[in-house]
């Protein structure tokens, strides 16, 4: 797409291409034709306006599911501005919901995966190139080594426009309220909102308050930690041996699950899960579940969501049942919410996750970039870390750094082993000396803690200072290796960027924002179906 160049006219055609017979210098001008009156208005707004097609594909433990949808960006109002926003986005077709199939040595059958991904494209009516972005996202089970490169196979033609996020269990906590409208939600609230993506490995907690995620936690209690057949059991994952041998209980693939155990197993999963949200983890057995350090909530929910395959039972959408706990663990959940917070629905359940990606392009003014090698240009995919902190007054350089970790940690990004990230920074005050330099030495101070991966430092700002603190963090603070430093962008958490190599001699460089889009209020989905209906053959 574009970053579009060169002075337009205002129906987006420039003056040389004005038909002949418009005069000027204050005399009559004759009206255009109505065909060409037409294509000026088409031209016009295909400079103000572009609708991509994008799909996320969900990869989860326990469900994998895909969807198609159409987003309309406009550019902002602001005469010839560079940048588009989201102004419509609608879902053009929906996957069923598919069991994650697994090989005999516990590895997702990445093969099966493909041929669900390829006829869900047949069905939806889409070749590959039809699709402009998109976004993949890997979760549980996706995350290990031996099935993520399997994984990452199936999207390498894709790699230059899918952004591919690895969700660990803080970023899956983000993207379940945001995707499920938790987050919409808490901003017509005047109350905190806990949301619960309750799935079949994992719960994953976020605390919401007038639509900024306040904090996150996982616990490893889901509805498919066992299944069986007919009583028998099929899989058993460590969580549930975890929880069978503190009740001495003994499971193993193959051996008879009576409806006794089970019900223990559901109940003594609930009471960890209860634990957590009320921000109390005082059990042993809880203890041990955490598959994240203990939150410690900062105010208390006045409401509380839940999405992910459980809610479908929650909230009595789904009465199948599908060979695991999902059912008892639902009513048990709700038992234990009874006493405690209004439970309120969201508008989606186990679809909870990513329409898929937008794009739009923003020019990078060449006054105030500074790059040190354009030889590292260009950069593809590239996650920004958004610290939450504001830019005003006395900058100290130790909260500034604590800020950039606590990002990284939302977003996974230590656990990932990603070989780079971005920060980004709304830049707000003076450019004092002063001001600019803790924030340089913050950036530095993140640096040596290990939280900014990668041999090339990649600083996006929004205030016009990137040459200022560049010159800072090299000439006075003797950073070593490659630095981009931008500005001019307006960024915001589970933002991706591509960066372009730099246009000579103008030396601007062009910059891709994909964010992760969620999508709106929606009705009830089809339900999960069974592994044989979607994936044989």
């Amino acid at each position: 797409m574009s970053t579009g160049a060169g002075r337009r006219h205002r129906h987006g055609v420039s003056p040389d291409e004005i038909p002949a017979h418009h005069h000027h210098h204050g005399e009559a001008v004759e009206p255009l034709d109505p065909e060409t009156a037409a294509a000026l208005d088409r031209e016009h707004w295909k400079v103000e306006n572009v609708e991509l097609v994008t799909v996320g594909i969900d990869i989860g433990s326990s469900t994998s599911h895909l969807m198609f949808s159409r987003v309309h960006l406009q550019r902002l109002a602001q005469a010839l501005s560079s940048r588009f926003v989201v102004v419509e986005r609608r879902p053009l077709w929906r996957s069923p919901i598919v069991l994650t199939p697994y090989l005999d040595d516990e590895t997702i059958d990445a093969q099966a995966l493909a041929r669900f991904v390829h006829d869900c494209y047949d069905e939806a009516g889409f070749a590959r190139d039809d699709v402009d972005s998109g976004a993949v996202i890997l979760t549980g089970e996706a995350l290990k080594r031996r099935n993520a490169e399997a994984l990452a196979e199936l999207f390498a033609d894709e790699s230059g426009r899918f952004v591919c996020a690895s969700a660990g269990h803080h970023l899956e906590s983000i993207m379940a309220a945001h995707g499920s409208g938790a987050v919409a939600l808490s901003r017509g609230r005047a109350e905190p909102v806990l949301h619960l993506d309750v799935g079949g490995g994992t719960s994953k907690l976020a605390l919401v308050q007038d639509g900024e995620v306040l904090d996150t936690a996982a616990i490893a209690v889901g509805g498919r930690l066992i299944a069986h057949e007919d009583g028998v059991l099929t899989r058993v994952e460590e969580p549930a041996r975890v929880v069978a041998e503190h009740l001495g209980l003994e499971l193993s693939v193959g051996a008879r699950l009576s409806p006794a155990d089970g019900s223990a197993i559901v109940e003594a999963l609930a009471d960890a899960l209860a634990e957590l949200v009320a921000g109390d983890v005082r059990s042993e057995l809880a203890a041990s579940l955490l598959v994240t350090e203990p939150p410690a909530w900062p105010v208390a929910p006045a409401a509380i969501s839940v999405s992910g395959g459980v809610a479908e039972y929650v909230y009595g959408r789904e009465t199948e049942r599908f060979g695991d706990l999902a059912p008892e663990l639902a009513r048990a959940l709700v038992e234990r919410l009874g006493a405690g917070p209004a439970l309120i629905e969201p508008p989606q359940g186990i679809r909870a996750t990513v329409i898929g990606a937008s794009q739009f392009s923003v020019q990078v003014s060449g006054n105030t970039v500074n790059v040190t090698d354009p030889g590292v240009l260009p950069r593809h995919n590239v996650p920004v870390l958004y610290p939450r902190i504001e830019l005003e007054g006395d900058l100290r350089p130790e909260e500034i750094a604590d800020a950039i970790a606590e990002s990284a940690r939302r977003m996974d990004l230590l656990q990932q082993r990603r070989s780079e990230a971005a920060v980004g920074f709304a830049w707000q005050g003076d450019p004092t000396h002063a001001r600019l330099r803790a924030l340089a030495e913050g950036i530095v101070a993140a640096r040596e803690r290990s939280v900014l991966p990668g041999d090339t430092l990649i600083v996006l700002l929004e205030g016009d200072v990137a040459q200022s603190v560049g010159h800072l963090l090299r000439e006075e603070l003797g950073l070593s290796g490659p630095l981009i430093c931008l500005d001019g962008l307006e960024l915001r958490e589970l933002d991706y960027v591509d960066i372009g190599s730099v246009i000579e001699p103008t030396g601007v460089v062009p910059v891709v924002i994909k964010s992760l889009l969620f999508g709106a209020a929606g009705g009830r989905e089809r339900r999960v179906r069974a592994l044989h209906g979607a994936l044989a053959g």
